[in-house]
């Protein structure tokens, strides 16, 4: 198989494209959380509200695998005026707002660069299954349905100062809110010197991925799988000589400041089916002390005022706290060459120790689920399939920013940025761009 070069960008780079937007009255019922965040229940609940939710193309059919399903319905969407382009390419400035809430930004198209350029940064490792779920439906459907988050530091900027002007003298494209009572904003800046102006001032920059690990590796291998077809037999390319890019080379991407809008970072929760609660505790005395709670909502407090790693376990009424775990098994079990940083985050500890040498298991897609933020939904899934819940407190910013600029990356599901982009605000289509 032919081993393409690809286009090697010279920096951050936020490309403006015509954005795919929904023509309907009540924007807030055709839209969504990001796939990763909607359960059984809330698809259900999603297309009651609206028979246009875009939850028909990101988690298509019954089984929500169906992606030629997914094209059929975009096609028709697209056809029937339900989503129309914008004619003239913009990067959209996207403002979320509500209580204690307000995070503005920029939508456009990302130039795609790997992990080795230190362009874009990549925090946390990617599993297979999900890469290959969102690739087969971008694939399909030829389409970027959801953005990624992505973070930089955008201090004394250009591009900072003028989302603030735009979104604060304008008049938006949209405005809706939505039940979570978020209001959503949306602009489009067309004018090229002001888009030149975000150019100029993003390009020496750097972005780390707060959301959407999975589908920025899509973005890549989709980049790849274009290039493989069309310039297998190119010579090598190198940043000084740059191949004219397609529309694989950029993918959909919200980029916001993190300097004037510093991110919320919410904890991500596991349930183990297959460990019962008397057994995870009983395996865990022996390298772990275990502080004993009546009920959930002080084992929390607890949890929150624990200094060091620490995890709740529960699976009802009772929950258990762990902290202080035995120093000479911990260091023996965490990997010497990674950082002191890494080792000392709560979910490379669960991953590498508590789970590996304590519970005889992996962090992987079969044996551990994944619940984000909420930790009775955790604590009542685990109560139904006869496991545990392993209730963790967020990583800080900080740590996870330290870890990513040593090159490193966090185990897999191990933070969760917000506020998360509303999906089905703004879509891409490859074949418009």
């Amino acid at each position: 198989m032919a081993n393409p070069e690809l286009p090697v960008p010279d920096g951050l780079v936020l490309r403006p494209f015509h954005g795919v937007r929904f023509t309907v009255n009540d924007l807030a019922e055709v839209t969504s959380p990001p796939y990763d965040l909607i359960g059984e229940a809330d698809v259900r609940a999603l297309l009651d509200a609206h028979p246009n939710n875009v939850v028909r193309l990101i988690l298509p059919g019954a089984d929500q695998h169906r992606y030629a399903e997914a094209r059929k319905t975009l096609d028709q969407w697209l056809s029937s005026g339900v989503l129309a382009a914008d004619e003239t390419p913009a990067v959209y400035v996207y403002e979320q707002s509500g209580p204690g809430v307000l995070q503005r930004g920029l939508i456009g198209d990302v130039g795609l660069a790997g992990p080795e350029l230190r362009i874009i940064l990549p925090h946390e490792n990617v599993m297979p299954g999900p890469v290959a779920d969102r690739l087969a439906l971008m694939r399909t459907t030829e389409a970027n349905l959801e953005p990624i988050f992505l973070l930089y530091d955008g201090t004394d900027g250009t591009a900072t100062r003028l989302v603030d002007q735009v979104a604060g003298s304008r008049p938006p494209l949209m405005e809706t809110e939505t039940r979570d009572g978020i209001r959503h904003r949306l602009w489009a800046i067309t004018d090229s010197g002001e888009l030149a102006s975000l150019d100029a001032d993003l390009r020496p920059r750097q972005a780390l991925i707060a959301d959407g690990h999975h589908r920025y590796a899509t973005y890549l291998a989709l980049q790849r799988e274009h290039h493989a077809a069309t310039d297998g037999d190119s010579t090598e390319i190198t940043p000084d000589r740059l191949v004219e890019p397609g529309p694989w080379d950029f993918g959909l991407a919200l980029l916001v400041d993190s300097s004037s809008y510093p991110p919320d970072l919410k904890a991500i929760h596991r349930v183990i089916p297959g460990l019962p609660l008397e057994e995870a505790l009983a395996r865990a005395r022996g390298s772990w002390q275990v502080h004993d709670h009546t009920d959930l909502a002080e084992g929390l407090i607890a949890l929150e005022e624990a200094p060091g790693p620490a995890y709740l376990l529960s699976a009802g009424d009772s929950a258990h706290l762990l902290t202080q775990p035995d120093p000479a098994q911990l260091e023996h079990a965490m990997p010497s060459e990674r950082s002191a940083g890494w080792r000392a985050l709560n979910t490379s500890i669960l991953a590498e120790f508590l789970l590996p040498k304590v519970w005889g298991m992996r962090d992987d897609e079969q044996a551990v689920r994944i619940v984000h933020h909420d930790p009775k939904t955790a604590v009542r899934l685990a109560q139904e399939s006869g496991g545990t819940a392993v209730l963790m407190n967020p990583l800080a910013v900080d740590d996870v920013l330290l870890v990513a600029a040593h090159g490193e990356r966090v185990p897999r599901k191990s933070t969760s940025f917000g506020p998360k982009p509303r999906t089905g605000l703004v879509l891409r289509t490859l074949t418009l761009d």
